[in-house]
């Protein structure tokens, strides 16, 4: 459940200067650019960390238990590195990723962008009506119903009460279903999806998925005319809407800035793969998982991010060939945290809270003092976890921190590590 976190109060006691010895970190050479403030060299920065700090978090990234650990600290407001531990090798980031997706999104389509599902007619045919696909990753049936009254109220007017319905997908291209294959953690990506292609009544989390979710989307729109008075047959497969076509009706998703929201407090693979398409569109780009990652990349290099052995696969971070640093995580948090780029806020405002909201709901459980202080975006495969979020110190200063652990041996025992590690950052 959502349950109101309290205030987040100091976090950070003030400490010495110092260094951390922990990992080679190269730097990037590109500058940090319209005005944002990334860590090209992060070991150098580091040289000026708080030497308690340090010796604090140096032990924990040691554990066994974080397999091969990097760990990054930085003051937003001044860009200034508190700590660094292989801050810039690339490391696979699991759903940290969706930081980059949706930083990308927001920066590329703007928070209050928001997605069309439209219902067309043939301008030849009265009779033959089109529901065009526009890429919204959260319509549902309330949505879906609502579009469906007002097709039939246009089709009504114009004396229609049998249609022949199809269906548009044109939108998005390349494969469909995600490289790990079929899974319950998203539903093949098309244009045109109801309800996340859930089986079930679930609204988040993994769930049975439908291997056709644009067909039978268009055939739930076409029940739904039919119980108000249309009659409608569907199209056996999808098909691009002509040119001349007539809209009849739209159904427009959340903004932008709200379904981002909801992807990072859930981490939605399906909705952080739509923000990857969405960004591709706005940059003229294909709509597919190549695209997607192409336009993400660009769009993070056009506000200058530190992208130095990044790879992006995808938007969802479900590839395990996606390669971050925990320079970038820091970067990015930095920049979304920037009151110059108020349009970038609800990545913050959309993290998990430890001990009360989204995947951070149960964590923390031997680390009571966490409880509503941090906020952070999770990351989990198999023998990867990751954490990125943010705290507040003693003197009211934003901290951004992140910490990336592979080959991990146990995921239960890494999330707890990383637990403790970035309690370390609280008073």
């Amino acid at each position: 459940p959502d349950l109101p976190a309290p205030s987040a109060g100091p976090v950070l006691t003030a400490l010495g200067d110092g260094e951390d010895g922990g990992g080679p970190a190269t730097g990037d050479p590109a500058g940090s650019g319209d005005g944002a403030r990334t860590h090209t060299g992060a070991q150098a920065e580091a040289d000026e960390a708080p030497m308690g700090l340090a010796k604090a978090l140096g032990p924990l990234l040691a554990d066994p238990a974080l397999g091969t650990a990097s760990g990054s600290v930085v003051d937003v407001a001044t860009g200034k590195r508190l700590y660094a531990k292989n801050a810039d090798r690339p490391m696979t980031p699991a759903s940290t990723v969706k930081l980059a997706t949706m930083t990308a999104a927001l920066s590329a389509v703007g928070p209050g962008h928001r997605i069309p599902t439209t219902v067309v007619a043939d301008g030849g045919d009265a009779g033959r009506i089109t529901l065009v696909g526009g890429g919204d990753p959260s319509l549902d049936r309330a949505a879906l119903g609502a579009l469906a009254d007002d097709t039939a109220r246009a089709l009504k007017k114009k004396g229609v009460h049998k249609v022949r319905l199809g269906y548009d997908v044109s939108l998005y291209s390349g494969p469909r279903v995600h490289p790990i294959g079929r899974n319950e953690n998203i539903a093949p990506v098309v244009a045109l999806t109801l309800d996340e292609g859930r089986l079930d009544k679930s609204t988040e989390g993994p769930a049975p998925r439908s291997t056709d979710p644009s067909g039978d989307t268009a055939r739930a729109f076409a029940r739904l005319l039919h119980a108000r008075g249309i009659t409608a047959s569907t199209a056996s497969a999808p098909a691009k809407a002509p040119k001349d076509a007539e809209r009849l009706a739209v159904s427009y998703s959340a903004p932008v800035s709200d379904l981002i929201e909801r992807a990072l407090t859930d981490s939605d693979n399906d909705i952080a793969e739509a923000m990857a398409r969405q960004t591709a569109l706005a940059k003229h780009l294909p709509a597919s998982f190549a695209g997607g990652a192409k336009a993400v990349r660009e769009q993070l290099a056009k506000i200058g991010m530190p992208l130095k052995g990044t790879v992006l696969n995808d938007g969802s971070g479900l590839n395990r060939k996606d390669k971050v640093t925990a320079n970038l995580l820091t970067s990015l948090l930095t920049r979304d945290a920037d009151p110059a780029h108020p349009e970038l806020r609800s990545v913050l405002t959309g993290l998990p809270i430890a001990g009360f909201r989204g995947t951070l709901l149960g964590r923390y459980a031997h680390e009571a003092p966490a409880d509503g202080l941090i906020r952070a975006k999770t990351g989990t495969l198999t023998g990867v976890n990751t954490l990125a979020g943010t705290v507040v110190d003693a003197n009211g200063r934003l901290l951004a921190f992140a910490f990336m652990a592979n080959k991990t041996p146990n995921p239960t025992t890494a999330e707890a590590a990383l637990d403790k590690v970035s309690t370390v950052l609280l008073p």
